[in-house]
């Protein structure tokens, strides 16, 4: 298995874990707290694609598939194109409604473009640095495990807040 290969089965994993995270719930199941202050499923799987889809992007050079595939203007949040959920406020988290469909499908346009561009690296283009305001510098293979294991973190959140919306009731 190449470096390549071995990426593309782990970011592979997070489309599966977030869809059975969102399986079966209603745009209100989404968006409700399993607790005080909690992120609902619905932010953490919309979370997850943004993260990884600005982060790739920014690694490929491409535009992201949230405005070039037109995501943004289906979700219809009401948050300037840019945001990825970092630093938002509870109420932000709140604002986060859509339908299970809606988030799984730009999650899945997400993982197309990123397993097309793991697809092209060679084990020479992880060493990449792609940010040297860091010591060490961060390469690209360092940049794409932190963005997996933010996806892989999220998700697990994701499948562990749905299953406290159905314990709490």
């Amino acid at each position: 298995m190449t470096p390549s290969e071995l990426l593309i089965e782990a970011f592979s994993r997070v489309p599966e874990t977030v869809e059975r995270a969102v399986d079966g719930l209603s745009e209100d199941q989404l968006a409700s707290r399993p607790g005080t202050g909690a992120n609902t499923v619905g932010w953490l799987a919309w979370h997850i694609a943004r993260g990884q889809d600005v982060q790739v992007a920014d690694l490929a050079g491409t535009e992201q598939v949230w405005t070039a595939d037109g995501w943004y203007d289906r979700f219809g949040l009401p948050f300037p194109a840019e945001a990825l959920g970092y630093g938002m406020s509870q109420d932000d988290v709140g604002r986060v409604r859509a339908s299970g469909e809606l988030l799984t499908g730009y999650l899945r346009a997400v993982h197309e473009r990123t397993v097309a561009y793991l697809g092209t690296l060679g084990p020479d283009d992880l060493d990449a640095v792609v940010d040297d305001a860091w010591d060490p510098p961060v390469t690209a293979g360092a940049r794409l495990v932190s963005i997996l294991d933010d996806c892989t973190q999220h998700a697990g959140q994701a499948g562990y807040a749905r299953g406290l919306l159905f314990f709490n009731r």
